[in-house]
């Protein structure tokens, strides 16, 4: 509790409106009311929370996490998430860390792999974050009051953060992002390719034998890793992109829809709707009168 409360302090203190710090990827979210949920993209990163909750969908699956707890998202996949329990009094705060491949990797080379489930696991999970975890987390904010000793110890503490996670409760998770043959890794080079051809059209096949699976095995991985088929990831990425297109263009919504990958104006309306609880013509009003 005593952990909490100082990291509380920290956070709303070093709170930036883009949620960057001085410490390269070190990331503090504070949240002062309760939006509605609203899609992003997860990034690959551990979460804790400090105050306040968090929810997350993802395909199916729910995830909630509150003060104490913290969430590691291995593959950036496509969430609806939004803060609960968030006032101007009582202000959600989290810190975020970004999950870099090759930093767990060079852990792992010094540690050995240690055991890895042989599939891959469901990229999102939550846990009790043990007090180890939360002294590193909140040692490493520390550091956000003495530019001195940043630049030497930052990384060192990112370091242990890192192997807290790998020796945790989600250490099979995190350990399968460090290692380039895993299943996850295998997956989220299908996610990589899948996010950057959105527009394109696919067999599933060929994007198996990128990913370097079966067909049999790529679906049943994909599926457990995203939650999702990849037809549906596929989907999920559109709509997120034509999200973000008409909060800069709202005019376009049929130009939208085709940028996106869809040749039919009323599938693109039913499935946009469907996702996002407005047609684009509504949605897009919305987003227009949101902005600054």
């Amino acid at each position: 509790m005593q952990q909490l409360d100082e990291l509380r302090t920290l956070l709303a203190r070093h709170a930036r409106p883009d949620w960057t710090t001085a410490i390269d990827g070190v990331l503090i979210s504070k949240v002062e009311r309760s939006l509605p949920p609203s899609p992003s993209m997860s990034g690959t990163v551990l979460a804790v929370i400090a105050q306040g909750a968090k929810r997350l969908s993802l395909g199916d699956r729910v995830y909630e996490y509150h003060a104490g707890q913290y969430l590691v998202a291995s593959v950036d996949l496509p969430v609806t998430g939004h803060f609960v329990d968030a006032s101007q009094r009582r202000p959600a705060l989290g810190f975020g860390l970004v999950l870099r491949p090759d930093d767990i990797a060079d852990l792992l080379l010094g540690a050995g792999p240690g055991e890895v489930p042989a599939a891959a696991p469901p990229g999102i999970a939550v846990s009790d974050a043990p007090a180890e975890l939360l002294d590193a987390v909140l040692r490493l904010v520390r550091l956000l009051e003495t530019p001195r000793d940043r630049a030497v110890l930052a990384p060192l503490v990112i370091r242990e953060i890192l192997w807290r996670l790998v020796t945790g409760e989600q250490g099979g998770l995190v350990r399968q992002l460090g290692l380039p043959d895993s299943g996850l890794r295998h997956v989220e080079r299908a996610v990589r390719w899948i996010r950057d051809n959105y527009a394109e059209p696919f067999r599933v096949e060929d994007v198996a034998r990128l990913a370097g699976m079966s067909v049999s095995a790529f679906h049943r991985n994909f599926q457990t890793v995203t939650a999702m088929s990849p037809i549906q990831f596929q989907k999920r990425i559109r709509l997120h992109q034509a999200r973000l297109l008409l909060a800069t263009d709202p005019g376009d919504i049929a130009g939208v829809g085709a940028r996106v990958g869809y040749d039919s104006p009323s599938q693109f309306s039913r499935e946009y709707r469907r996702a996002f609880g407005a047609p684009p013509s509504r949605d897009a009003g919305r987003l227009e009168a949101a902005l600054p």
